[in-house]
């Protein structure tokens, strides 16, 4: 119940708030500030200052009571106070509050003054910045409280203001210009002439009345279009932060669901505008004696469907209140994906008869779109003005959205729990190995000595981009449950879900891998590719030394430098020799041993080494980057593969692989002291290009 109550009191005085925004715009640029209307608005004002006060209280005591978890501490002041003290919540109410106190004081001053634009502008000034300081308890700000991840949400949120708070006055204008006018008494046939010029007067009186109004609406209207548009923008601007790169967790999640039910009402709201803008509103201004009844009725329809226009905005307004309390879509945990397919063009996309229908779907949606504008030029009757294009859109849905449908399975868009690590992938490799090398082959080409026992062979995991099109969530449920009529077993009695996961990892990080044969020694400028997320590992050095990969992210680039002994150590040498270098370049060098070297052989390769040579953790390193060892000259397809005696890896700052070095198959490289340092400088040059990568795969 305290959730709901609290729901509510965040409604109340988010509304009042934002009609106290737009009601001063629409006051300060409507420009008729010696009608009736005014004096209605600005009465009106005072009233929405006490609402937003108090609003702010309830939210303040609902929080007080489900942040300590005591219902009780909702109306216990110690309590109350004990959170403003404590807490940045209670820092950003004592703020809000604040800045409440002094709108609903400026409100006060306005309803007993003459009316002015600069009074109307400080109150939507000082009542944007409530809203602005309320913004710093976004879900944006919980992440990351900068100007850059605030300011989309403060825009959005007063421009939202200036179009839903001025509806109220629209709707004030509106009805004032179309209440029915005082009639004269019936008169005799021979009605007298001073009666019929003062009936005449009357008339002339109301028409300047309604054209005056109706002008207010007029200026109001034209600014209300690109507001609408900049909140649009800001809009999708929130949106993209706040939900997954797939369109996933918009059909999937309460929060998805809840921005969905905001976009389908915004729809019909914008629908709304359009028809007032094009139709009714000039209708309405051009009213004379000719046309008196024509130009009320448009007037009266205007108020009907802008007062819909608000009932709707509420709603609007409600469902941001929830949403801004609701579980971000890209933190939200889908465990079980409700629906058999999904539409993946990843997995689609290429073959002919998919491209062509997809294709003619798009073309059937534009020929709707011209349809319906053509419609409007030639005046068509309502139903064909809409039933071509619908039906126009509705078979384009049905041409162009099947052929881009895939199976889908509960686990489809499940978050992978195990990190995608050296641990994991070593793990995996050592299951596939076990399990999966007789049907698929040792490299996963699907050439197992099994696989020509199937009618349809196993498929190709290494060259084909087969693990690329399909999530992890699908490898996994195809690891749990088989696949019927293909030969694929049943894991789940065997592998745990742990294990079922490291092999998803170890076949991720199989594609990856032959994704970098087309890597070489230089550093593709400002092209970071997001499949190029090196495996994340821990370690510990031989000085004592220990940490992650992760670690080095956002400050240093990392060499990482897989090595033999002693037949690397010339290279060893010279890479001791340019440490400082290196350091200066904002560069970090960890050296991996390939083999397992004994406790003198360390001592010997680590005498005069500079830099980190890793113990811990260096075999899963090992077993894991050798996966990224394929060149074009060397593809290494068949057999178990084979491990080149020296590797070298370039990770830049931002965590992305971005060159890579193998001696036997580049031939001369960064043993070239003057080229490895190019590469380097062009990587510190860079700006971040790509958020940096995730540490699961999806």
């Amino acid at each position: 119940m305290i959730e709901v109550i609290a729901t509510l009191l965040r409604w109340l005085q988010l509304a009042s708030n934002m009609i106290l925004v737009g009601s001063c715009i629409f006051l300060a640029i409507a420009g008729s500030f010696h009608s009736p209307w005014v004096t209605r608005l600005q009465r009106a004002l005072p009233w929405l200052g006490l609402l937003l006060l108090l609003g702010l209280l309830g939210i303040l005591a609902t929080t007080t009571a489900q942040a300590t978890g005591i219902t009780e501490n909702a109306w216990r002041p110690d309590a109350w106070f004990a959170l403003l003290q404590n807490t940045r919540m209670g820092h950003i109410w004592v703020g809000r509050a604040l800045l409440a106190l002094l709108v609903a004081a400026i409100a006060l001053y306005i309803r007993y003054t003459p009316a002015a634009r600069w009074r109307y502008l400080l109150c939507a000034t000082v009542a944007s910045l409530t809203l602005v300081v309320g913004s710093l308890a976004s879900h944006a700000a919980a992440e990351e409280l900068s100007v850059v991840s605030i300011l989309p949400y403060a825009l959005h949120i007063i421009l939202a203001s200036v179009w839903f708070g001025a509806l109220p006055a629209f709707l004030v204008v509106c009805f004032a210009c179309t209440a029915p006018a005082a009639h004269a008494a019936a008169a005799p046939s021979g009605l007298q002439s001073d009666a019929i010029a003062r009936i005449h007067e009357l008339f002339q009186s109301r028409e300047e009345a309604v054209q005056a109004g109706a002008q207010a609406l007029k200026r109001f209207s034209v600014m209300a279009l690109p507001v609408m548009l900049a909140v649009i923008a800001t809009g999708i601007i929130i949106t993209d932060r706040m939900v997954d790169t797939t369109y996933a967790a918009m059909v999937s999640t309460q929060y998805g669901w809840l921005l969905n039910a905001k976009i389908g009402l915004l729809i019909v709201v914008l629908l709304i505008a359009a028809r007032a803008r094009a139709t009714w509103l000039p209708l309405l201004s051009q009213i004379s004696p000719q046309n008196t009844d024509k130009a009320l009725a448009a007037g009266q329809r205007l108020r009907k469907w802008v007062s819909f226009e608000f009932v709707l905005a509420l709603g609007i307004v409600l469902l941001a209140t929830i949403v801004a309390n609701t579980v971000p879509a890209k933190h939200a945990i889908i465990q079980n994906w409700p629906y058999t397919f999904r539409f993946s063009l990843a997995a689609t996309w290429g073959e002919e008869s998919v491209m062509l229908r997809a294709w003619a779907g798009i073309a059937l949606l534009l020929l709707a779109g011209g349809a319906l504008a053509y419609g409007r030029a030639r005046h068509w009757d309502k139903k064909r003005r809409i039933g071509l294009p619908a039906l126009a859109a509705v078979l384009a849905l049905a041409v162009g959205l099947p052929p881009l449908a895939i199976d889908a399975y509960p686990e489809t868009y499940r978050k992978t729990p195990v990190p995608f690590d050296t641990i994991s992938i070593a793990n995996g490799s050592t299951l596939f190995a076990e399990n999966c090398v007789a049907c698929h082959g040792l490299q996963g080409k699907g050439n197992g000595v099994l696989a020509k026992t199937f009618a349809k062979p196993p498929v190709d995991m290494l060259t084909e981009p087969h693990t690329a099109k399909h999530t992890a969530g699908d490898f996994f449920h195809w690891l749990t449950f088989g696949i019927p009529d293909t030969g694929m077993p049943v894991f789940a009695d065997k592998l745990s879900e742990e294990e079922r996961w490291d092999v998803v990892n170890f076949l991720h990080a199989m594609s990856r891998g032959y994704q970098a044969r087309l890597m070489s020694p230089r550093v593709v400028p400002d092209q970071p590719q997001p499949s190029l997320g090196p495996p994340n590992f821990s370690y510990t050095a031989h000085d004592g030394s220990s940490g992650t990969l992760k670690d080095f992210r956002g400050q240093k680039n990392v060499l990482l430098v897989m090595f033999s002994w002693p037949a690397s150590r010339e290279r060893m040498e010279q890479l001791s020799a340019l440490n400082a270098q290196l350091n200066t370049a904002n560069t970090v060098l960890l050296a991996v041993p390939e083999d397992d070297p004994d406790s003198q052989e360390i001592a010997q390769m680590t005498a005069q080494v500079p830099f980190p040579v890793i113990t811990q953790g260096a075999a899963e390193i090992v077993r894991s980057y050798t996966l990224f060892r394929r060149t074009l000259n060397k593809p290494d397809l068949l057999g178990e593969g084979s491990l080149p005696p020296h590797l070298e890896f370039l990770v830049d700052r931002f965590g992305y692989l971005r060159a890579r070095w193998i001696p036997e198959a580049d031939g001369p490289g960064w043993d070239n002291t003057g080229m490895l340092l190019q590469q380097l400088a062009q990587l510190n040059r860079e700006k971040e290009i790509l958020p940096p990568p995730g540490d699961h795969v999806h």
